[in-house]
């Protein structure tokens, strides 16, 4: 089974890489030999390809296919969406922080506040009643 990488597809994954400021000159790229299956000619070729992004140090490894141009396109797409989720998630934290202290800072409606003072005033009576209450003959 051979695979076939049409140029519409590596041109969508260099659009990509420009659009996230991923250039190959941030990238190292190593090839090593693989292991698993594939007999002799894996064994004799070094068909695995390892990427380093260099300035985030995020690392991929691919040994999907017997051909190292394959697994060369697959490494290079794999380590565009490792970025991308790493920047989104980096993205929807910054979000979730700014919501949360939005959340804190705004102000309870008198309904809210009522309720609130309601359970505390319930849990106040509470623990008082659970005191101990000497009898005013014993206090001397």
């Amino acid at each position: 089974m051979k695979i076939i990488i049409t140029k519409q597809k590596s041109e969508n994954l260099a659009q990509k890489m420009a659009s996230l400021n991923i250039f190959d000159k941030d990238i190292e790229e190593k090839f090593v030999r693989a292991h698993g299956r594939g007999g002799q000619k894996v064994n004799k070729t070094s068909v695995c390809v390892h990427l380093k992004h260099l300035p985030s140090g995020i690392e991929v490894k691919c040994q999907k296919s017997r051909s190292q141009a394959a697994n060369r396109f697959f490494a290079r797409r794999n380590l565009v969406a490792k970025i991308e989720n790493m920047r989104t998630d980096i993205i929807s934290q910054e979000t979730k922080r700014i919501a949360k202290i939005r959340r804190q800072k705004r102000r309870r409606s008198a309904r809210a506040k009522a309720k609130v003072l309601a359970t505390k005033r319930k849990n106040s009576d509470k623990k008082n009643a659970r005191r101990y209450h000497p009898a005013p003959d014993e206090m001397t």
